[in-house]
């Protein structure tokens, strides 16, 4: 076998669903860092994508997060053991990349984020799928319901043939479903109109509370502090951040059962 089918297949036998392959030259991602200044000497993405489970559907917002925080524990776990892999049998360099934090925060980025690696661009250009209306990577298999991660090395690698079907089938749901309204200009997702009801507890939360907080006197900076939303805020940022709506996964109708 191949160094591709021997990376497959060790991914595989951890319960990955799938796994990607893309060389750098494939990769087309304007707005995050060149992969050169996070890896020199990088040559290719091994993308791995794993299927959300029925927690998105949950209308308890700490069970469906708790699921991601299950998900995103087990993709660490896996990322480390490939890159392990790759190192320990081809003796080359891999470094691993989450699927989430952490993330340069920049007040320049307009309230958002920008990732180091744009996993999505990078599951495009490793075959795993194409772009819905929803601004997420439709899989084959899979459909909306998925989440990636991606290890870095420095083997050459040939990208995997890519994914030329549009998987999307345009019903709209996820634009009609959308509690902020974030997926009106198509292509564009409205990051702050996203987090507004996404992580409604975040750093616009925070700022706007400790704001509000410095104008108080002791005695109502006490009652602040016995608020729903203090404990709220204090919750999501203990645990990095804390996702209210799966709704863009959970409406798409692709790849449902």
């Amino acid at each position: 076998m191949g160094m591709k089918e021997d990376i497959r297949n060790f991914a595989l036998e951890l319960d990955i669903d799938d796994v990607g392959f893309a060389n750098v030259s494939d990769y087309k991602s304007p707005r995050t860092t060149p992969l050169e200044q996070i890896l020199p000497g990088v040559k290719s993405i091994i993308v791995l994508a794993m299927h959300e489970m029925s927690h998105v559907e949950s209308p308890n917002t700490c069970i469906a997060m708790n699921g991601r925080l299950d998900i995103m524990e087990f993709s660490r776990h896996c990322n480390f053991k490939i890159a392990k892999f790759i190192e320990r049998k081809f003796h080359s360099k891999a470094m691993t990349v989450p699927v989430s934090y952490p993330q340069t925060m920049d007040p320049k980025n307009g309230g958002g984020t920008v990732a180091e690696v744009s996993l999505r661009h990078a599951a495009v250009a490793a075959g795993l799928g194409s772009f819905g209306r929803n601004n997420l990577v439709i899989h084959p298999r899979l459909g909306a319901r998925v989440i990636f991660t991606a290890i870095l090395t420095d083997i050459e690698l040939e990208s995997d043939p890519p994914c030329t079907e549009d998987l999307c089938i345009h019903c709209d749901i996820c634009v009609k479903t959308c509690p902020a309204n974030a997926l009106e200009k198509e292509g564009i997702t409205n990051v702050n109109r996203c987090l507004s009801k996404s992580q409604p507890y975040g750093l616009g939360k925070a700022i706007g509370f400790w704001n509000e907080f410095i104008s108080k006197t002791p005695e109502e900076q006490r009652k602040m502090f016995m608020t729903k939303d203090y404990w709220q805020m204090y919750q999501a940022q203990f645990i990095g951040f804390q996702y209210f709506c799966f709704n863009c996964y959970k409406n798409c109708p692709v790849g449902m059962k």
